[in-house]
């Protein structure tokens, strides 16, 4: 009887325990759930910028991007916008992803080129034959392997954008063929083959920063520069001094929406879904308010004073810069873009 009376004990001792253990799994569970739960209510917020005014179709397009990112998410994502260089230029915005405290930017290719020097192939004037022969092949096979290049530099590529045809504007005389540029303090880009365009065709080549290309236009430090239209009208040019403007279209100005490959990381799978692709929707975008906007402010150019040469022979513009094709290192992918158009 007395060891009956054990034995129940020690049965009633051990279902104790395994009910204890039990609650023990529940109320972790419980915890669990609750960490889970925590997590789905997180908020991400990222930070996007770029170079230009805040009526740029690059800033339009990104606050669309950041309208249906936030809708899809319900709010779990949250993209802060910032124009105008606010949080760094162009080379500054791009070393920011690779480093993970910038996470979305909308750049042209040119300041890319310093990470990813294969870019440097579309920045070559007179490149691509048209806009449409441009977007076929950056959407192609081609531009699929330009975004791994990107991806290497723990950089996302997300979609192609432009930024208009570049053109020329002066403050001391039209330009209707190369030799006009001869002696010309144009300002470019911080690209190794815009200068040597430049040089080929006898201007004085000067690389700076844009914030920094503005003082020196206005200052008469330089005398040109070189962007598509709409950037000469939203940054008022004629204000600084441009009283000339010929439509060389040349250079197909290449950009990219682009996200950082950390930021990517940090975001849990399902929102990182749908901001990639919302990114990839906003390239497309972009382009079309370039085309809708570029006529507009020509138009705006002109009533402000800006003689602006439309009429003009290409052909000895084309000739002029030849010799810069020969300075390309990635021969085999400039003649593949050449080749894709023939």
């Amino acid at each position: 009887m007395f060891k009956k009376n054990i034995l129940i004990a020690l049965m009633a001792v051990i279902m104790l325990v395994l009910a204890a253990c039990g609650s023990d799994k529940s109320d972790g569970a419980k915890e669990d759930g609750a960490k889970d739960d925590k997590k789905d209510d997180e908020v991400f917020t990222l930070q996007a910028g770029h170079s230009l005014p805040n009526d740029h179709p690059y800033h339009l397009g990104f606050l669309e991007m950041a309208e249906n990112v936030k809708e899809r998410t319900d709010g779990r994502v949250i993209i802060e916008v910032f124009p105008n260089s606010e949080i760094g230029a162009e080379r500054e915005l791009t070393e920011g992803m690779t480093l993970g405290t910038v996470d979305l930017v909308m750049s042209s290719t040119a300041p890319v080129t310093n990470f990813v020097p294969e870019l440097g192939v579309l920045d070559v004037p007179f490149l691509f034959k048209d806009r449409d022969s441009a977007v076929e092949i950056l959407n192609g096979e081609i531009g699929d392997e330009l975004f791994e290049k990107l991806k290497e530099n723990g950089i996302i590529g997300l979609s192609w954008g432009e930024n208009g045809y570049r053109h020329i504007t002066n403050s001391k005389h039209p330009i209707n063929k190369p030799e006009d540029l001869k002696g010309l303090k144009i300002r470019t880009q911080e690209n190794e083959i815009h200068i040597a365009a430049f040089k080929e065709m006898g201007a004085l080549a000067t690389p700076m920063a844009w914030t920094e290309a503005l003082t020196g236009l206005q200052q008469g430090v330089v005398d040109a520069q070189e962007n598509p239209a709409i950037v000469a009208d939203q940054f008022k040019l004629y204000e600084s001094k441009q009283k000339y403007m010929t439509l060389t279209g040349h250079v197909y100005s290449v950009a990219m929406y682009m996200m950082s490959q950390k930021t990517y990381d940090k975001l849990p799978a399902d929102l990182r879904d749908i901001v990639i692709e919302e990114g990839q929707k906003a390239g497309p975008k972009e382009r079309d308010l370039i085309v809708e906007m570029e006529k507009e402010s020509l138009k705006v150019l002109k009533e402000n004073g800006v003689e602006i040469v439309e009429d003009v022979d290409i052909a000895p513009f084309q000739e002029a810069v030849k010799p810069v094709y020969s300075m390309i290192e990635y021969q085999e992918l400039l003649n593949r873009i050449l080749d894709a158009q023939k």
